[in-house]
């Protein structure tokens, strides 16, 4: 089964998604703000996803940025639409930083770069990456939906 990660945003939402056997994370999607239930709909009836993982805004000094309320009010809102799916939260400080050095890195034009959707896309894969690898160190964040 897949994980599925949402950068979010109150414009657009960056989407990344795990293969079946979670090895590989890999940015799915941009989905405007206003669609992304429809999106998360059509997309868990055509995959089995096991989980949702939600990137959380925070400043350097650890407290809560201001996009925070919003994210809050968005999860929420997941965990009422799709009961009982496990849904973590994992610190998303830098992330557009390091997906705008990653499209870089990866010779994206920088016509591309300018593309707000592609860094929410990479972002949302690198907020996934990170979940990946806590899981694998066995130090998973707690599961907000319950």
């Amino acid at each position: 089964m897949r994980v599925l990660a949402i950068d979010y945003g109150t414009v657009r939402i960056g989407i990344a998604v795990t293969d079946p056997q979670q090895i590989i994370a890999t940015g799915l999607t941009t989905v405007a703000n206003k669609e992304i239930f429809t999106f998360l709909v059509n997309y868990l009836q055509k995959e089995k996803v096991e989980s949702f993982v939600i990137g959380e805004p925070k400043h350097m000094d650890n407290t809560p940025s201001q996009s925070a309320a919003a994210i809050e009010k968005f999860t929420e809102q997941l965990a009422a639409k799709f009961p009982g799916m496990p849904i973590y939260r994992v610190d998303e400080r830098l992330t557009s930083r390091m997906a705008f050095q990653t499209m870089i890195d990866g010779g994206l034009k920088k016509k591309d770069r300018q593309n707000k959707g592609t860094v929410d896309m990479v972002s949302a894969a690198l907020i996934l990456q990170s979940f990946m690898e806590m899981k694998k160190e066995g130090r998973l964040p707690p599961d907000i939906s319950a």
